[in-house]
């Protein structure tokens, strides 16, 4: 089952080492912070950076939730464990999991999780065609595409709420 741990916004990363340190590797499966790649022009240059798709919190993937808050109060950076209900913690739902899984399509080494970056056409009367990526599991969700920053806004429901998620775009040219 998947968890979601809130953390000290910029502890993301040090947080899932210490989890990894700290917490044994029959109780938490995996622990991962989903990123994203996107392009950034700056100095004149186009620059592909990666950057935190949810910044302040962690994932866990564990059959042992029991076992894993014990031992995630000893984590420093832990701000609180999301969906607690009294003693216990409740995993993400189906839909959430899902959510996640059709996003993320890359798992780099030392818990990262990688969103590509979509590759788009603009075809004649300004229609955008998405040609691969993520953004293909998320067309009728698409709010604003914005050409300039090279960034896609797309509205999802996650975690009982509605969020606002910025996923990175490339022009290619439509051969």
């Amino acid at each position: 089952m998947w968890y979601v741990m809130q953390v000290v916004s910029g502890q993301e990363n040090r947080t899932v080492l210490l989890i990894e340190k700290m917490v044994s590797k029959e109780i938490v499966e995996s622990c991962f912070i989903p990123m994203r790649r996107l392009r950034k022009k700056y100095q004149g240059v186009w620059h592909e950076v990666r950057e935190k798709l949810f910044p302040g919190y962690v994932f866990m993937i564990t059959d042992h939730p029991q076992s894993l808050y014990e031992e995630l109060k000893g984590i420093p950076a832990l701000t609180k464990i999301l969906g607690r209900w009294g003693e216990y913690f409740t995993p993400l739902s189906e839909t959430d999991v899902q959510m996640i899984k059709k996003l993320k399509n890359k798992t780099l080494d030392s818990g990262i999780s990688e969103v590509e970056i979509s590759q788009i056409a603009v075809e004649e009367g300004e229609q955008i065609k998405i040609l691969s990526g993520p953004l293909k599991n998320f067309k009728g969700q698409i709010r604003k595409i914005n050409l300039h920053k090279r960034i896609a806004e797309v509205e999802m429901e996650f975690m009982g709420s509605k969020s606002v998620v910025y996923l990175g775009i490339e022009m290619v040219d439509k051969e």
